[in-house]
């Protein structure tokens, strides 16, 4: 049998290329081969070879940082499973390579992750059950950041968000605030400290974004109404921290420049952007509680029409005008880049949630507008973060758009 070591080229999907002087090794990430091989020195050998190594997810902070997460595949007829790991590699530092669920940034993500043991933590950490296994899903995982997975036992089960232990402090906090908006929420059922774990009660219901994008529209009021409850929690309220809007900014800004620094084209499209964004983001301040992360993909409809809140992480002291630019942004994005039939029914809800909301709050159109666009800013970081052969294309798309809307 061959092993893993033939000299078959494994492609690396997309085919794209990062520069970063200040990370020496960054060329070589975007190398099937030498991710493959460098893989095998870490891990050992496997039998077979896998077909491609498709990209992930890509985080790049310029001349700091960057991280790949890989999933290597191989022919169906194999039968053998998918194999996700991440290298990172940091400016001064030897680079790092672990493949799920191993993190050295989410210390509880192995035993959450296993079968063997997921449910020696459910006994522990949140009550007794009688099952004698568990089924574990993975619905999310962001390398370095956080995960969410599903133990299920039987009929019942929870939601398990799995973080660095520092973010876990002022998550209570965040729920308690969303616990007092219009929205449902789910119930903190159990918490690991020293793991970074949270077990939150399952709600039954359909997501949002796919809810809409079968050209289903949810009541822009009942969304609406979730959130002035949630913005009229008084500011301050649970001592949660306030949106770092300028961080964020600052951010995308950065990845921005470096990506497009042959490009002139599309940094001239940057430069527009950043021109009017600039001035708004140095003096936007908090105004009152808000979400601060609030968008399609966060939420649940339940069957009686109730809309659930299941991201809130960030809920704190926001800007309820950015709340509705976010939604809008993420909206935009989809209407543009999305499926023919996807793009027109949230196109369509764009319009609908838009209207209702100036409606209702008595806003300026262009503030909303200037909200809308820095959101849509941060969105185009997509096209970095998860990127396709054409992301280049896509991103100067993404930063034409961000142009148009601040017209």
């Amino acid at each position: 049998m061959m092993t893993s070591r033939t000299l078959t080229a494994i492609p690396l999907h997309p085919q794209f290329v990062f520069d970063d002087s200040a990370l020496d090794e960054m060329s070589r990430l975007f190398d099937g081969d030498w991710v493959w091989q460098e893989f095998l020195t870490r891990f050992g050998e496997r039998s077979g070879t896998p077909h491609r190594i498709r990209v992930r997810q890509f985080s790049h902070d310029p001349g700091r940082r960057a991280l790949v997460s890989y999933v290597a595949e191989w022919p169906p007829d194999e039968f053998i499973p998918d194999e996700q790991f991440s290298f990172e590699i940091r400016r001064d530092w030897d680079m790092s390579v672990y493949r799920y669920p191993e993190d050295p940034y989410l210390p509880g993500l192995v035993e959450a992750a296993s079968v063997e043991s997921a449910l020696k933590l459910v006994n522990r950490h949140v009550l007794a059950v009688p099952a004698r296994r568990v089924r574990v899903d993975m619905v999310r995982y962001r390398p370095g950041n956080r995960a969410v997975l599903r133990h299920r036992f039987g009929r019942f089960g929870f939601y398990v968000r799995v973080m660095r232990p520092s973010a876990l402090e002022p998550f209570p906090k965040a729920a308690r605030l969303v616990q007092r908006s219009g929205f449902v929420a789910p119930r903190i059922a159990g918490c690991w400290e020293a793991g970074g774990v949270v077990w939150l009660s399952e709600i039954p219901g359909r997501n949002l974004r796919r809810y809409i994008r079968r050209d289903k529209r949810p009541p822009a009021e009942t969304l609406l109404d979730g959130l002035e409850a949630l913005w009229d929690v008084p500011l301050g309220t649970e001592g949660t921290s306030p949106f770092n809007l300028e961080r964020a900014y600052r951010r995308a800004k950065g990845a921005f420049r470096k990506a497009l620094v042959s490009d002139g084209n599309a940094r001239s499209i940057l430069g527009a952007a950043v021109r009017s964004l600039d001035p708004f983001v140095r003096s936007w301040e908090p105004t009152h509680t808000a979400h601060n992360d609030f968008y399609d993909d966060q939420m649940l409809i339940l069957p009686d029409g109730r809309i659930a809140l299941v991201d809130f992480e960030e809920a704190g002291p926001g800007d309820p005008l950015l709340d509705v630019g976010n939604f809008l942004a993420h909206l935009r994005w989809v209407s543009h880049f999305g499926r023919e039939r996807e793009a027109a029914a949230k196109s369509a809800y764009h319009e609908i949630f838009r209207g209702a909301a100036l409606e209702r709050m008595g806003w300026d159109g262009q503030d909303l507008a200037m909200r809308e666009a820095v959101c849509l800013f941060r969105v185009c970081t997509n096209a970095i973060r998860h990127p396709r052969t054409d992301w280049r294309d896509r991103l100067e798309e993404g930063l034409t758009l961000v142009n148009e809307i601040l017209e």
